[in-house]
């Protein structure tokens, strides 16, 4: 089975918690996060209309797309910064 049709599934059946779902196995799209508070609050406030139509948008997602509903790019993390190494001083004998 594809992963669309299976974050779809999760999606449409458990809402936020399969949007957690999805975040936490390999199901998870490289370089993007499902929206699981959106599913949540978005779909309160719409009556369910959120969670269906980025559920059913989970059929089309593409990650070459600019933007996918439901779904968030993930930010690099931060380049760690360079050690200073202190110069070894000079052993005397």
């Amino acid at each position: 089975m594809d992963n669309n049709v299976k974050r779809f599934l999760l999606t449409f059946f458990l809402g936020p918690i399969g949007s957690i779902i999805i975040n936490r196995t390999e199901l998870k799209p490289e370089g993007y996060s499902s929206r699981s508070w959106c599913y949540l609050l978005l779909g309160v406030i719409t009556s369910g209309i959120y969670s269906l139509v980025a559920s059913i948008c989970n059929f089309t997602f593409d990650p070459n797309k600019e933007k996918n509903i439901g779904y968030v790019r993930d930010v690099a993390p931060a380049a760690a910064p360079a050690e200073e190494v202190a110069p070894e001083a000079p052993v005397e004998e």
